[in-house]
């Protein structure tokens, strides 16, 4: 799911990323430091059993990026990770389990600072995602140290419904996510109407994780979350999730009916889905009716999809530097020349919610 190439010049000219694994598990330990030490950019300093040998490892060592499993003694991993994100903030990669109580902790661990995750199989299985797990500490390690969720104050959105149209030229909100991008979106999410215009993510995430994300985000927003569905109807008051794996998330249309299209296609900027597919369907089913916005990550998808939506009229807008765990993504987009506005987080959903209003209004019928 995940492709990120380094230059073997760039490898050879930077100090190794320092890693620390800490998993209960010797069999996990043995396999994750297998899979690390394959790669020139990395480097094991250590492993640990538990929580408590983790922290005094942490101080003794100085790692770059930490990998946490979730089921530990002593200390569960989430207990574990609200105390690094409070005493000593460093990018953490969860490694969970591959069921649903482990995805939903895993989504939890994401919206409380952890910057990547990883799937564990259950007993018996391969471990296909052992493969990313490499670009996925490269990642972690461009992170700059974050805050856990909730800490900072985010501007109100408004209380009151927004009156929207159903037909064509209802607005749209498309957002473009990756790394950081769980908290980022549930900081935006949780402070929406009921009835917001509709909205559609492309998130860079494991399928593992995805249905999980979905349903907390559910709980904690008032609008409807949903993962998308192929020809789903989108609908004022709903938010829709791309479906992590082999499709690609799309605004199509049919008539003055617009509805979720999941294409299956190559990865595109390495990813699958990519937001550069989900910004340049809305440029062309929704033209100046649409809004695209582009959050946290590393790389630069979605910059060429949101030149194509300002190109068509859109408004554009990326997180700013200050507020995103990683800059890549909304820094690319704005070298482009694919932003019109560049906002703290904290100011992302009232801005998004007024241009959605003022295009509304400016499409009312006379009377």
């Amino acid at each position: 799911m995940w492709h990120y190439h380094v230059p073997v010049a760039s490898v050879l000219m930077c100090p190794p990323i320092r890693v620390l694994i800490v998993d209960d598990s010797i069999t996990s330990r043995m396999i994750l430091r297998s899979a690390l030490t394959r790669d020139p950019r990395l480097i094991v300093v250590g492993s640990a059993s538990d929580p408590t040998t983790a922290r005094d490892m942490i101080l003794q060592l100085k790692p770059d990026v930490l990998t946490l499993d979730i089921e530990m003694p002593r200390m569960n991993g989430l207990q574990f990770l609200d105390k690094i994100m409070r005493l000593r903030p460093m990018p953490v990669v969860m490694v969970s389990a591959y069921t649903q109580h482990g995805a939903d902790i895993t989504i939890q661990a994401l919206q409380m600072g952890a910057v990547e995750c990883l799937a564990k199989p259950i007993a018996g299985e391969g471990w296909p995602e052992l493969a990313h797990l490499p670009d996925l500490i490269v990642r972690a390690a461009a992170a700059r140290p974050v805050r856990a969720i909730g800490s900072s104050a985010v501007a109100p959105a408004p209380s009151s419904p927004l009156n929207m149209p159903t037909d064509a030229h209802q607005p749209l909100i498309v957002i473009g996510s990756s790394t950081g991008g769980i908290e980022a979106l549930t900081e935006i999410l949780q402070h929406l109407p009921a009835l917001c215009p509709p909205i559609l993510i492309t998130q860079h995430i494991a399928s593992a994780f995805t249905a999980s994300l979905a349903r907390r985000l559910d709980q904690q927003s008032a609008p409807c979350v949903r993962v998308a569905v192929d020809q789903m109807p989108i609908e004022s008051g709903h938010i829709y999730i791309a479906p992590g794996g082999e499709v690609h998330l799309e605004v199509a249309r049919r008539g003055n009916v617009r509805f979720c299209a999941l294409v299956a296609a190559p990865a595109e900027c390495g990813h699958r889905p990519s937001a550069d597919r989900l910004f340049r369907s809305a440029a062309s089913a929704c033209g100046r009716f649409a809004i695209g916005i582009i959050l946290t990550g590393m790389g630069d998808d979605g910059a060429r999809g949101l030149l194509d939506m300002r190109r068509s009229g859109a408004r554009t807008i990326a997180q700013d530097r200050a507020s995103s765990v990683v800059y890549g993504m909304p820094k690319s987009a704005i070298e482009r020349g694919a932003v019109e506005f560049e906002l703290p987080l904290s100011r992302i959903a009232p801005t998004f919610l007024t241009l959605a209003r003022d295009l509304t209004e400016d499409n009312a019928p006379c009377v």
